[in-house]
């Protein structure tokens, strides 16, 4: 079950990534920013409890700055421009 939880955060960080490098996904865009948080969220908890600090540190902060873009993206408004 562990593997599971593992693949599927990085898979979604990868899935991001592949899509917005084919130009399906802008790196701006709500589904982009979900996909990195929740697959950086899963991925920093796992490193977390498995005590791999530099795993957590990377997807922690990883994390983090997604957090980030995505508040500022809310603050803009949905009409304002990147």
């Amino acid at each position: 079950m562990e593997h599971a939880v593992q693949l599927a955060g990085a898979l979604l960080i990868l899935l991001a990534y592949v899509l917005a490098q084919r130009r399906v996904l802008d790196q701006g865009s709500w589904a982009y920013l979900w996909a990195n948080l929740i697959g950086a969220a899963i991925l920093a908890v796992d490193a977390w409890l498995g005590r791999q600090w530099g795993f957590f540190l990377l997807e922690g902060v990883w994390a983090l700055v997604t957090a980030w873009s995505m508040l500022a993206k809310a603050g803009r408004g949905a009409g304002a421009p990147r």
